[in-house]
């Protein structure tokens, strides 16, 4: 057993070398500098060692971009108490354990800008997501927290934006699929995010007239939403009373 874990942690490390080298490669043709640490997100102290020696290594970070996201579709007695143990660990808590670690740099100079990546869900509500949803619910919680708790502070100079895409085609969710809303590519979910930050804008919805629609619903009687939900029609491949089947 011991020999096996080995040969996987030597997989890993062979394979996170030859992916850095080949980031910095690609950033160099950009005329840019690229630096590359790996870390357990879901790991509070592995996450607070990482910040230190990128500190030493790059020196303070002025942006960061909470990104990092876990999802397991299924419903609530199929989800395994450990996946939702890693969602909520890796959506949510790894928000605090990296803000925490980098924002003390940013106070002191009153200088930089903290994303919050969230998603659709974090706003609304889809069966058989029930603890990715919760997670991203909370971390729009904390994007608006932090906003308010910064401005009460008098730290204007710190910017803060959160970033509520769709279904983006990652691979995390399998086939998804809706009436109403496309299913976005990563590269324009990137370049809504860099537009959004050069704007400083506080909420980014991609397609941006999600907002629209999301302050339309909050209007709307239940027997609309139904309605609504019925309409949209959203599909994706999850595991349902241990069948996977198409939602």
């Amino acid at each position: 057993m011991n020999l096996v874990l080995d040969l996987l942690l030597l997989l890993f490390i062979v394979v996170y070398s030859y992916l850095e080298s080949l980031h910095s490669v690609e950033c160099r043709q950009l005329g840019a500098r690229a630096h590359a640490f790996a870390v357990d997100c879901g790991d509070r102290d592995e996450v607070y060692n990482c910040v230190e020696q990128v500190k030493k290594e790059v020196g303070d970070v002025t942006i960061v971009v909470n990104n990092a996201g876990a999802v397991y579709p299924a419903d609530l007695l199929s989800t395994k108490d450990e996946e939702i143990t890693k969602t909520f660990g890796v959506n949510i808590l790894t928000h605090f354990w990296s803000t925490k670690a980098l924002l003390p740099s940013m106070m002191r100079r009153n200088h930089g800008h903290i994303v919050t990546v969230a998603s659709v869900c974090g706003h609304g509500v889809i069966p058989y997501l029930i603890p990715y949803c919760s997670s991203k619910f909370a971390a729009v919680g904390f994007h608006r927290r932090l906003t308010a708790e910064l401005e009460a502070l008098g730290k204007t100079g710190i910017k803060t934006s959160c970033l509520c895409p769709v279904f983006v085609n990652t691979g995390f969710t399998k086939n998804p699929n809706t009436r109403l809303w496309p299913v976005l590519e990563t590269n324009e979910v990137a370049r809504s995010l860099i537009d959004g930050i050069l704007a400083n804008k506080k909420m980014i919805f991609v397609p941006s007239y999600i907002g629209f629609s999301l302050l339309l619903e909050k209007f709307l009687p239940e027997r609309a939403l139904t309605a609504i939900s019925r309409v949209q029609n959203v599909q994706f491949e999850a595991l349902v009373s241990h069948k996977t089947k198409k939602k």
